[in-house]
């Protein structure tokens, strides 16, 4: 059995979508520190210029702007990455967005704007970074879901569908990514201190910093398996209620979660 590729610095570049805040620059930063040459991008170029000014270590950090929800665009800076710095070995696909649901509301529009972000935001990525790292018989590439993936929770129809869209992509893609070198893997993260959590009103059990996060996920590309999920309490947890029959589910979703009608 062949075994499953681990990109190393010397291999190539390193790219982190959504890299301007949060978890995804708290990653490249590590990326970094670990002597990768990190590729970032988001919308604004100015603040991934600040997040460039951060680097410190061996590597280095180059500020690729982009829109994930513009195929187009993924399309060109991934070419540009690679004209400029070498071939994509890693890729995070981290860049999405969260959304409160509205309890007494349904917003067609806010789960429309959601998928765009967080599920075409991934797929823009993949169409350019499968095609080139498949011809070449070898790459690896992580997508960003979350445990709020594994089932429904309160306030979260929007988000938590986005996530499990990208669960059950990246699942399907490893079967014939195997056949051709490319290792997919899976992060799913419980709360993890970003500006997006930093809007929460709600207690976020087991929460951690985003350096954590980071530390955690980029071992993860070193030596994990196909997925890397933490706080393990937090994702053990969601697994086992999601296997429990759906009134019992319900029942203690509410109840942890504190919601009531």
């Amino acid at each position: 059995m062949a075994l499953v590729y681990r990109a190393r610095p010397a291999h190539g570049v390193a790219w982190v979508t959504g890299a301007s805040s949060g978890i995804g620059r708290a990653t490249a930063l590590e990326l970094c520190r670990r002597g990768w040459t990190v590729a970032i991008t988001a919308r604004r170029r100015p603040e991934l210029e600040a997040v460039a000014a951060e680097g410190s270590g061996p590597g280095r950090i180059v500020v690729c702007p982009g829109d994930v929800t513009d195929l187009a665009q993924m399309e060109g800076v991934v070419a540009a990455i690679e004209a400029e710095h070498g071939p994509v070995v890693l890729a995070f696909l981290n860049a999405g967005t969260f959304f409160r649901d509205e309890v007494a509301v349904f917003d067609a529009a806010m789960v429309e704007k959601t998928f765009a972000i967080n599920v075409g935001g991934v797929a823009n990525g993949l169409q350019p970074l499968l095609t080139r790292m498949a011809e070449r018989g070898r790459g690896q590439v992580a997508v960003n879901a979350s445990v709020a993936g594994y089932g429904g929770l309160p306030t979260s129809s929007a988000y938590g569908a986005t996530k499990a869209a990208l669960i059950a992509m990246t699942e399907s893609l490893k079967f014939a990514m195997d056949l051709k070198g490319v290792a997919m893997q899976l992060v799913c993260p419980g709360f993890v201190g970003t500006p997006l959590t930093d809007r929460n009103e709600f207690p976020m059990p087991f929460i951690i910093p985003a350096e954590d996060a980071a530390r955690r996920i980029c071992d993860g590309f070193e030596t994990g398996g196909f997925e890397i999920a933490f706080p393990r309490r937090m994702a053990w947890l969601l697994k086992a209620l999601n296997h429990l029959p759906y009134p019992l589910y319900f029942a203690l979703v509410a109840r942890f979660t504190g919601f009531r009608k």
